[in-house]
């Protein structure tokens, strides 16, 4: 386990954070089919289209608390209206 001193923090929680997001998917997909159901599953879809967004917010923040001592303000704010147009872009 050599390679997974070298992995930093920041990163390893957004691998575990998409890792999370893939668990509560596939559990999602189980549920829907267990339950058999159009009404349970447009449910259970309207919650992933909130998870979803909130786990890849939360990924793009910790990504860039990770490089705060990297990037300058405006590279910041072009990174941040990136992930704004995505939302936007998804949800359109």
């Amino acid at each position: 386990m050599k390679w997974f001193v070298a992995v930093e923090w920041t990163l390893l929680i957004m691998v575990l954070l998409r890792v999370l997001s893939g668990l509560i998917e596939i559990t999602v997909a189980g549920l829907i089919l267990r339950f058999n159901s159009i009404e349970k599953a447009i449910f259970l879809n309207g919650i992933l289209a909130l998870i979803g967004p909130t786990i890849f917010i939360l990924s793009i923040v910790i990504g860039l608390v990770g490089l705060t001592d990297k990037l300058s303000i405006p590279k910041f704010m072009f990174i941040g209206t990136g992930a704004v147009c995505i939302l936007i872009g998804a949800r359109l």
